[in-house]
């Protein structure tokens, strides 16, 4: 089970690394337009309507990476102090009664919505030449589908964590910051830190009652 589970993760990290790319070609093209527009005097109308369904694809894509990350936004006030178990709960019954059902709404949906675009080859209309719009609504059933299929293994985590009391392990990627590779690199040690720490609220102290005598 724990190798279907991280297979899955795997699969949503591909996907999302791979469609993240998007947004380096979405820098080239936004700066590619502007020079033309300013420096050639030569703007392209289509130009906005692909970079807002490049910038769509990519945070479509990137759900069930972030999901498989634990990245997306959770109200951890009270979460965080819950045991593991209770946390497994609350995740699987939110699974359950919201995003399962939210999820799938979204592919079916996203499924016609790709599908009528596709027979009628459908462009945009907010120019006259207006570029496709059916490779764009392809992606709205593929973001669901992928994000149905790391959910599944979110819930799955969910019943083994409530079975054993712990968290099951997930596929890990790089972090935003890792503090303990920072540490490392630095060769900085806790004790440094906390003493340091220390330092600092006293001399905030001791600024704070200087104010106080020169006030008086």
């Amino acid at each position: 089970m724990q190798k279907l589970l991280l297979g899955i993760d795997r699969i949503s990290t591909f996907v999302g690394h791979f469609f993240a790319w998007l947004i380096v070609a979405l820098t080239f093209m936004i700066s590619w337009e502007v020079f033309s527009r300013y420096v050639f005097n030569n703007p392209h109308p289509w130009a906005f309507d692909v970079m807002i369904m490049m910038y769509g694809t990519l945070i479509m894509m990137a759900g069930a990476y972030t999901l498989a990350a634990s990245g997306h936004v959770r109200g951890d006030v009270l979460y965080g102090f819950f045991k593991p178990r209770t946390q497994a709960t609350f995740d699987l019954l939110l699974y359950l009664l919201f995003f399962i059902p939210g999820v799938f709404a979204l592919a079916w949906a996203g499924y016609n919505f790709a599908a009528d675009a596709w027979a009628i080859n459908e462009h945009s209309n907010v120019t006259a030449d207006g570029p496709p719009i059916y490779p764009f609504k392809t992606a709205i059933p593929l973001a669901g589908a992928f994000l149905l299929l790391q959910g599944v293994a979110e819930m799955i985590r969910c019943v083994l964590c409530i079975r054993d009391g712990a968290w099951p392990s997930r596929v890990q990627d790089v972090e935003e910051v890792d503090v303990d590779k920072l540490k490392a690199m630095v060769q900085v040690k806790d004790e440094e830190i906390a003493a340091l720490d220390k330092y600092v609220v006293a001399q905030g102290k001791a600024g704070a009652a200087d104010d106080r005598g020169a006030s008086k």
